[in-house]
């Protein structure tokens, strides 16, 4: 992406992801290709066997071979030799291509991890579309696929939000932008010295809302500082158009400043355009198999007559993923959301949308059993997914991403507010069972207890995999943790991996798991912190194979975190390594085709920590049980299995007859602490 020096409108046009997905348009039409793959439903199983475990990368994270680019780095075939001996079958990059904005020919930066998207190139950054395409080339040759991004929710300011400020063309359609009549400039505040834009406090979005300008305040402020309204709306200073006419634009953006909200329902259907462009690209022309849909839940805004904007379960969501997920199974790819709403919209969304969804219904429930050592609200979770009609197997069961551990827990916050849950021995409303979870999160894995992990406004919290079992561990300095308690942190880590990996559904963990990497100090990334964004502590530098040691530092910038476990290429020659550990249990779960099993039951327990899953395993193999102690305590128990033929139990990672499961379902589980078992009943077998 060469920038234009004068900003020409025809050199704007040229550079904008929308005429270019125009001109990539032009080569499908009237070709078979699009109509030989199912593409209306769903196929969530489907997806997962394409690949079942990944790896996720932060290209900011990465530090890079000496003198190599990130895209070379994660290309390398070192790197693909140990990912693919650990068992990994799928890299998800995380978005790579320009981001950021652009103005006057100047370029600046991405404001939010490249999630500010104004290109379809690679960000020179991390390196080329060719170095890009080699890594798909490179997973190919190792049973692997690669995994990129779609936004179809916002952009950055480039190009194209450039054009449609000016308002050129069909350019303001793509966008939630209204123009401001020049008589009520005077209600708007004054866009600060050295910004473009400035937020609009609520009572002027209420203002303008009566008005009949805009649609109003959104149900739900994503980035939102106690005093301080980051997301919403902001106002342009006056912009001069293509036509000579001054204007100030009102417009939407769900996250930060820099990334205006795109329109769904525009007469030109621009957004539709390009962003199907943008995923065609990727499949196309870059070599990606899956895609990321981020932020997918937010292409639907309307006005209420009361009360906030209508901006969460919108059909307008459902609709808009249903054709953006269609188009890239119709090209033979496929399409996750990460999607932290309601267990409905979840349910909703999947329903011709993307085809797998990220586990953000039990993932903030099985760090909670891990910080209280109980997992009834872990099996409550659980029994939930069934209840609204969720194939586990469709859900990404991650360890850390990029993000924060979010603790939002949004299905008590709204649809549910006024629901009643038993919990704990009580009823409880939805809100007060949501704050009660929340309270006790942030309790143990933050603050005075743990002041090494940071909450991110009101959304969750900062840290890393190896953080949370710190806190867990009532460990109150991240520099006290010495060897013997490394391995104490590595056994937890295993059996958060037994919890995601060992019932069906695709098992994600990222570059930090791997290593086991600590959060930066706020020191070490202060400069980034500037805007409350605490969640850069967690996305400190790694090097997976320790072929660049001596540099502390990513190409982007970010200080190496402190690793425990170290390079995954020595862990390897290590037997008791995480990795080595985490290899033999990927590959129980590779064998016996846990991915693709079906969840039968998740039986109550008596003792606090144990969690029990029961799994129906693919081609007439048995029944599987994943038995889990999130406890500090041993634990012996015998759990009743219903339905389950009677037969011999084998112990599948020990590869042990254990005993024999009796006519009365009757299974007995004995668990050291922070201990996991999978277990196979085989079904009826001759007696010796």
């Amino acid at each position: 992406m060469t920038l234009p020096s004068n900003e020409s409108i025809e050199e704007l046009v040229a550079l904008s992801m929308l005429q270019q997905a125009r001109t990539f348009a032009e080569a499908y039409g009237g070709q078979s290709r699009l109509w030989q793959r199912p593409y209306a439903e769903a196929r969530p199983r489907v997806a997962s066997s394409i690949a079942s475990v990944w790896m996720t990368a932060y290209p900011p994270s990465v530090i890079p071979l000496p003198g190599e680019s990130v895209l070379k780095t994660l290309g390398d075939a070192h790197l693909w030799s140990a990912l693919s001996a650990i068992g990994v079958r799928g890299i998800h990059t995380g978005p790579m291509k320009r981001a950021g904005s652009m103005k006057g020919g100047v370029y600046s930066p991405t404001i939010d991890g490249n999630f500010d998207r104004i290109s379809f190139d690679i960000d020179p950054t991390f390196g080329t579309n060719e170095e890009f395409v080699a890594i798909s080339r490179m997973a190919a040759a190792h049973n692997a696929i690669v995994i990129d991004d779609v936004i179809p929710s916002h952009t950055g300011k480039g190009p194209d939000f450039r054009l449609a400020e000016m308002n050129h063309s069909t350019y303001p359609g793509l966008y939630h932008m209204v123009e401001i009549p020049e008589e009520e400039w005077q209600r708007l505040p004054d866009v600060p010295e050295g910004r473009e834009a400035v937020n609009l406090p609520a009572d002027t979005v209420d203002y303008l809302r009566d008005r009949g300008l805009i649609v109003g305040q959104l149900q739900r402020v994503i980035f939102f500082e106690p005093g301080v309204k980051e997301t919403d709306w902001s106002a342009t200073g006056p912009i001069t158009g293509v036509d000579g006419k001054e204007r100030r634009w009102v417009y939407l953006h769900y996250f930060k400043e820099g990334q205006p909200s795109l329109n769904w329902l525009d007469p030109s259907f621009a957004a539709q355009q390009m962003i199907i462009g943008d995923a065609l690209h990727s499949i196309d022309q870059m070599g990606a198999r899956g895609l990321r849909l981020d932020a997918n839940g937010f292409l639907g805004v309307e006005r209420r007559v009361e009360g906030p904007a209508w901006s969460e379960s919108h059909p307008l969501s459902v609709t808009g993923n249903a054709l953006l997920a269609g188009m890239i199974r119709k090209a033979g790819g496929f399409s996750f959301q990460e999607l932290n709403l309601t267990i409905d919209d979840i349910a909703a969304m999947s329903k011709g949308g993307a085809d797998l969804s990220y586990d953000f219904i039990t993932r903030p429930a099985y760090h909670h059993a891990l910080l209280t050592g109980n997992t009834e609200f872990l099996r409550m979770m659980l029994r939930m997914v069934h209840e609204f009609g969720i194939d586990p197997a469709s859900l990404i069961h991650a360890l850390q991403n990029h993000d924060e551990l979010t603790t939002e827990l949004v299905h008590f916050w709204t649809l549910h507010a006024d629901d009643i849950y038993t919990f704990a021995g009580q009823t409880w409303q939805g809100r007060t069972l949501r704050m009660h979870i929340r309270d006790v999160i942030r309790e143990r894995l933050s603050g005075p207890n743990a002041p090494y992990n940071l909450p991110f406004v009101t959304n969750g919290i900062a840290c890393t995999t190896a953080s949370v079992i710190a806190a867990a561990l009532d460990i109150a300095d991240l520099e006290s943790i010495d060897d013997e308690t490394t391995k104490l942190i590595q056994k937890i880590h295993l059996l958060l991996v037994m919890y995601n990996a060992f019932q069906p559904g695709v098992f994600a963990l990222s570059g930090w798991d791997l290593v086991g990497a600590l959060p930066l100090t706020p020191a070490q990334v202060q400069h980034l912190m500037a805007d409350g964004d605490t969640r850069w502590i967690e996305r400190g530098a790694y090097d997976l194979t320790g072929q660049n040691s001596g540099e502390e530092f990513s190409a982007d910038g970010m200080p190496r975190a402190r690793a425990l476990y170290g390079p995954i290429s020595e862990q390897l020659a290590q037997p008791d390594s995480f990795a080595s550990q985490l290899k033999r249990l990927l590959a129980v779960r590779d064998a016996y085709g846990i991915a693709a099993s079906r969840q039968v039951s998740i039986p109550d327990t008596t003792a606090p920590g144990l969690l029990i899953m029961v799994h129906e395993l693919p081609d007439l193999r048995g029944t599987q049980v994943t038995a889990l102690n999130f406890s500090s305590s041993a634990i012996s128990e015998v759990v009743i299995l219903q339905n389950v033929r009677p037969g011999p139990v084998v112990d599948m990672i020990a590869e042990s007859i254990e005993g024999d499961l009796t006519e009365d379902g009757a299974l007995t589980i004995n668990l050291e602490p922070y201990e996991g078992l999978s277990l196979r009943v085989v079904g009826t077998l001759p007696t010796l």
